[in-house]
């Protein structure tokens, strides 16, 4: 008979527990449906770790935007900001945006040189 208890409980068959996460907030920037089949890989993978809010705009665009006010709000609250939009006016004034609140942004494939915009090759 042993003298000693065990406190190990490795052979238990619970699944470990996953500490309480809150969602990592992104709000997407597309047009035309252009952001859809990422957003809804963000879904499909995301393990629920993501609260995705969309703002699309649909409708057609001057060739130059002077304000993109009208487009893009001025009191964004998230945590990261996908930045799918197609007009380059718009892109630069939500990265502005972005970082006058410093909210990082992800502009794939995109030429802008903006303080916390991030422009990945795609």
């Amino acid at each position: 008979m042993n003298d000693f208890e065990c406190t190990n409980n490795r052979n238990l068959k619970e699944p470990p527990q996953k500490p309480a996460v809150k969602p990592q907030r992104i709000l997407v920037f597309q047009q035309n449906g252009s952001g859809e089949k990422k957003v809804e890989g963000i879904r499909q993978f995301g393990d629920g770790l993501f609260e995705i809010d969309i703002v699309s705009i649909n409708v057609s665009l001057p060739p130059i935007i002077d304000d993109a006010g009208e487009y893009i709000p001025q009191d964004i609250r998230t945590d990261l900001v996908l930045d799918y939009l197609k007009h380059p006016d718009l892109s630069f004034d939500l990265s502005m945006v972005c970082q006058s609140k410093k909210i990082p942004v992800v502009a794939s494939g995109k030429k802008l040189r903006v303080k916390g915009t991030f422009t990945p090759p795609t």
